[in-house]
């Protein structure tokens, strides 16, 4: 756990879930920045009488900072959902103090302040302020945040087409504020996503088919290289069989699997609200109709948490290894736990990833052994068994 200081007050902070090896915290420079600049550090001090609205805030710690506020947060994360929970009642804040949207609810028809942590995604960014900017008026405080790292030109052309004239701040411990003045004269146009596209032959069952990607899916405009070779080289699934998409990304290779094997359920899971979005659209576009039985189902939430033991008789898995900034193998570790909890004896976990992440360790160890199905010189696919 670490304490921000700040304006407002101390808070005690971590990130989901609540780790004591994690070396991350929950906040950056970036949030600090913002912060300050919202107290008055620089200037007169903001006016937050009215509705605020926190967009991409990475741990709770923005609006537990402003909880006072009763801001509302939207994110893409359930992650994030569940840390501010716990940051909240950490400090004693009441949970009604902060509102949690998604990305994929409706968003305020009037905001009055509007506080973005630009996201690493772009197109994410993009959506998101298009979503917003109706309810945006004259008088709005729009202020984004971010580490240097984080903020580019094109950022910058976001804000300025989509909400109005946008200026820098300088750099602060390599974190800047993006300072925005709403036009209320610009057109107003609707989010250019989700957007689709038709996958390529020699991918086995979504050989020609199409992919659908809300705005910040990992590979939005193509098929990344790692799951076309996972694609090509995924079990094959017979009878009524429980499968897991883990960490679905926008559904492809669960939607494979529904193709191949019409009886078994396909279960589909991210804790982002926009892959599941893109996953479920993936699969009803190519997959919905006609199955013979089983069907699918869609989950957001903190990967196999909530299986009951023994209910899975396959897992496929792409782990990520980046969260933010940061690189950790973590949240391959929880998915290979979780999966070995949840898979009934003799049931499969196949994974995939870079060579050099060194997966068949972890494997080994949660395992107790590993095999490999298929490996090129980037990517490796691992076949682990529940014994």
């Amino acid at each position: 756990m670490n304490r921000l200081t700040t304006p407002q007050g101390e808070y005690d902070l971590t990130r989901f879930p609540d780790d004591p090896r994690d070396p991350f915290r929950a906040w950056d420079a970036a949030d600090e920045y913002l912060l300050r600049h919202l107290a008055g550090t620089d200037g007169g001090p903001a006016d937050l009488s009215g509705t605020v609205v926190v967009s991409g805030d990475r741990w709770g710690a923005l609006v537990t900072a402003l909880a006072g506020h009763r801001p509302i947060q939207i994110t893409d994360s359930f992650l994030t959902q569940e840390a501010t929970r716990a940051n909240l009642a950490r400090n004693g804040i009441g949970a009604d103090a902060v509102r949690l949207l998604s990305t994929q609810d409706a968003p305020p028809d009037r905001i009055d302040v509007l506080l973005v942590r630009v996201p690493k995604s772009l197109g994410l960014l993009e959506d998101q302020l298009h979503r917003l900017a109706p309810g945006v008026h004259a008088g709005t405080l729009v202020v984004g945040t971010g580490m240097v790292t984080e903020i580019h030109t094109s950022t910058l052309r976001l804000f300025e087409r989509i909400i109005g004239p946008t200026r820098t701040s300088l750099a602060v411990k390599k974190a800047r504020l993006v300072l925005c003045s709403p036009d209320p004269d610009l057109a107003r146009t609707p989010s250019p996503w989700p957007r689709g596209y038709t996958l390529p032959d020699g991918v086995g069952a979504v050989s020609g088919r199409t992919v659908v990607n809300h705005a910040g899916v990992f590979c939005a405009d193509r098929l990344d290289i790692g799951t076309r070779f996972f694609l090509r080289h995924l079990p094959a699934v017979r009878g009524a069989r429980r499968v897991v998409d883990l960490g679905c990304g926008n559904g492809v290779v669960g939607t494979a699997v529904a193709l191949a094997a019409p009886e078994a359920e396909v279960v589909f899971v991210d804790e982002s609200y926009q892959a599941v979005a893109s996953a479920r659209a993936t699969y009803r576009e190519n997959a919905g109709q006609g199955r013979a039985s089983g069907g699918a189902e869609f989950r957001v939430g903190d990967g196999m948490a909530g299986f009951p033991a023994g209910s899975v008789d396959l897992v496929l898995n792409n782990p990520p290894f980046h969260s933010h900034r940061g690189t950790s193998d973590a949240t391959a570790w929880r998915m290979f736990t979780g999966s070995r909890a949840a898979l009934r004896r003799g049931g499969e976990l196949w994974v995939i990833g870079n060579r050099h992440l060194g997966y068949h360790v972890k494997l080994r160890r949660i395992f107790g052994g590993c095999e490999v199905v298929a490996s090129d010189p980037k990517f490796v696919v691992l076949r682990a068994v529940r014994r």
